[in-house]
This record gives C-alpha cells, sequence and structure tokens, in this order.
C-alpha cells in the first residue's frame, strides 16, 4: 500500500511520501513543505490504520501519533531521536542523535561491570567492557553522535582512573597520576569514537 502511494503521488523525479520499517516498528513520512501535503498525509494515515486493521495488526496506540518535523518537533526510531535543525551552512536538516535512555542503558551496564569486578586487575575490567562499548558505538556511530560519543568516552575514562585509585586504596580520581593515552595505547581501552557518514556503494567504487 504504502509503495503504491509513493508511485501515484510522486511528480517530477520527487518522492512525497517515503517509510522505514524494522520488525513491527515502522515511521513514515510525508513531505510538509509549505504545508500542501497536509491532505496527504492524513489520507496516508487513514489507509495505514485500514491495511493494519484488515491484517489484524493492533496499533500500539501509546507509540503511534503524528509528529510535525516543521514545527520543532521530535520522534525516536530504533535508538535515535530525529528532530529538525538548521546547520552551520543555514540549510534546514535533520538531526539524528542516540536517545538519552539508551546511553543511560549502556552506563548502567558498565558501572555493574566495574561494580562487580571492582577487585580484579583493570585489564580484566576492559577486556570485559571493550565489547559492550565497541557494539554500542558501532550502532550509533551515523548522523549526528559526535557529542554523544564524547560523553561516553568521558565517563569511561573516570571510572578507569577511579578503578586504579582504589586499587592502590586511594579516593579521587588520580588525575596527575595516568596519562590517558596510557589507557589506550598499553591498557588496550576501547577508543574508536569516531562518526562515519554513510556512502553508497557506487560512489564509494568511483
Amino acid at each position: 500500500m504504502l509503495e503504491r502511494m509513493k508511485r501515484e503521488t510522486s511528480r517530477s523525479g520527487f518522492t512525497y511520501i517515503e517509510y522505514a520499517r524494522y520488525a513491527d516498528d515502522l515511521v513514515v513520512l510525508v513531505d510538509g513543505y509549505g504545508g500542501k501535503w497536509e491532505r496527504l498525509l492524513k489520507e496516508t494515515y487513514r489507509k495505514l490504520l485500514e491495511e493494519l486493521a484488515r491484517i489484524a495488526v493492533k496499533v500500539n496506540t501509546e507509540k503511534t501519533r503524528l509528529v510535525d518535523m516543521m514545527k520543532r518537533e521530535t520522534f525516536s526510531f530504533l535508538g535515535f531521536d530525529f528532530r529538525r535543525m538548521k546547520a552551520k551552512s543555514g540549510k534546514w536538516t535533520v538531526w539524528t542523535t542516540p536517545r538519552v535512555k539508551a546511553r543511560t542503558k549502556l552506563l548502567r551496564n558498565l558501572k555493574d561491570i566495574f561494580r562487580r569486578f571492582v577487585s580484579q586487575p583493570v585489564d580484566r575490567v576492559i577486556a570485559l567492557i571493550n565489547p559492550k562499548l565497541r557494539g554500542w558505538i558501532n550502532y550509533f556511530r551515523i548522523g549526528n553522535s559526535s557529542v554523544c560519543f564524547s560523553y561516553v568516552k568521558d565517563w569511561v575514562e573516570k571510572k578507569v582512573q577511579r578503578h586504579l585509585m582504589r586499587a592502590r586504596n586511594r579516593q579521587g580520581f588520580g588525575w596527575n597520576r595516568w596519562n590517558r593515552v596510557w589507557f589506550y595505547k598499553i591498557l588496550g581501552l576501547y577508543n574508536d569514537y569516531g562518526v562515519r557518514h554513510y556512502r553508497p556503494e557506487s560512489a564509494a567504487s568511483r
């Protein structure tokens, strides 16, 4: 149904309806420029509800809603928050960031490892947290995640410093005792926090 609406509403090479689906999560995007597509939005929503009812899919009314990004409203999808922002160039763009809830869950899991292995050598702790960091960062390393990544990296460094200080029965973080570079080069702490920008295979091959 959505593919048919995409074809029927396309004009001069422009698509005014798009959608993204993963398992039972679905986001339908309708062009809102100038407000001239408001009727299309309502018609798409109506047909979508009819189609879901026809195949006996119950809509989660708590999560299902209409969002107007032109009015600075936001929505979440697969762990990301999406909002309309003005870039440094002055052009409007969609700002994509990891949800605070997703970051909180990661840090809670890492904190639990530091707590349970407080008496273990730091390299043992790092071996446990590295896979979790790598998996989380690899998933979220698109869009505008750099600020969030900086927060996570700083948090992890502080926890490693605190772990080392506790192993020596000392208080504080020991800011002047260890060089942070040592954490990565010697201890092997995960350090790939770079954001990746998507490049289609055709463009990459050229």
